[in-house]
């Protein structure tokens, strides 16, 4: 850092001096190298304001000062180009991510569709032809009613599953109402014991229930792959201008640093998670510890521009 602040030093002197293009180019090259050991914006700012201030030499006309600081700004901007070019790419990654998810929410609600009503047409066609047996063959009827019963429950698995694809109350009863069925299904399925605690009037956008709704899916799935626990806590909680929600259990719990350091977040089933809050500005962070359970915390900005 004390050696990168002498380098600015030196280089901005040289721009307030004339030296001219080569000493842009400095400014671009210096700026690279303060965002790669992890300068931000305002540490330039500072670097910048510190090295004019010893630069500039005191005995200047008030004419050739303000040529100085004109070229002095030149090079502080050069020196920030780095930082564009990396918030512009880092926002082009991020709507590139917003219409990939929208793609495979669409591609989620097509089979989900399939599994409703294609499948749902497929079923009816094989009650048909059990009632056409049934009728040919009377003996068989007993055995057909135990083939239909077991139809009756693919056919409420396959609907079941269906809605947690792509909930239609999602849409239509908003976020609290589709994790609430959400919760029922997996602790129908699992044994769990899930409460999910909100404001039910809380209005978000489609965009925000849909990825709050695939983050909960994906931490029930964790929960049951890997927890060992008997209950699940979810908690949607609007703070001023931020979205924060909570899901957190009470099962075995492990050591985040080297679990993540032995198996990566790929193992931990984060991957997803975060490429969904990247492309909301959100973020998250997982607290666990031995025998203590597991709280997944994610933060999501609920502003205007995400809302339509």
């Amino acid at each position: 850092m004390e050696m990168l602040e002498d380098q600015y030093r030196a280089a901005l002197r040289d721009s307030i001096a004339g030296m001219g293009e080569s000493s842009l180019q400095q400014a671009y090259e210096l700026g690279r190298r303060a965002l790669t050991e992890g300068l931000g914006v305002l540490d330039m700012a500072a670097m910048y304001h510190k090295a004019l201030t010893a630069g500039l030499p005191r005995d200047s006309t008030p004419e050739e000062t303000a040529l100085m600081l004109q070229a002095g700004a030149s090079f502080f901007a050069e020196s920030l180009a780095p930082f564009e070019m990396t918030h512009r790419g880092f926002r082009d990654t991020n709507i590139a991510l917003r219409h990939l998810n929208q793609t495979l929410e669409q591609e989620i609600k097509r089979i989900a569709h399939a599994l409703h009503d294609e499948a749902g047409q497929l079923l009816a066609s094989v009650y048909l032809a059990l009632n056409e047996v049934a009728a040919n063959l009377p003996p068989a009827r007993e055995h057909l009613l135990k083939v239909k019963g077991l139809l009756d429950l693919i056919e409420g698995q396959l609907r079941r599953l269906s809605h947690e694809l792509r909930p239609t109350i999602l849409d239509d009863l908003g976020l609290l109402a589709a994790l609430e069925f959400l919760a029922e299904g997996v602790a129908a399925r699992t044994g769990l014991l899930i409460t999910v605690e909100g404001d039910s009037e809380l209005a978000l956008s489609p965009l925000l229930s849909t990825t709050l709704y695939r983050i909960v899916q994906e931490a029930f799935t964790n929960v049951t792959r890997h927890a060992k626990a008997t209950q699940v806590n979810v908690t949607i909680q609007h703070e001023l201008q931020t979205l924060r929600c909570s899901i957190k259990d009470n099962g075995v719990g492990f050591d985040v640093s080297s679990l993540s350091a032995q198996i990566g977040e790929r193992g931990l089933g984060m991957i997803g998670i975060r490429e969904r809050l990247n492309s909301l500005g959100g973020s998250l962070s997982l607290v666990s510890t031995l025998g203590q359970g597991t709280e997944l915390v994610i933060i999501i900005p609920h502003t205007d521009s995400l809302e339509a």
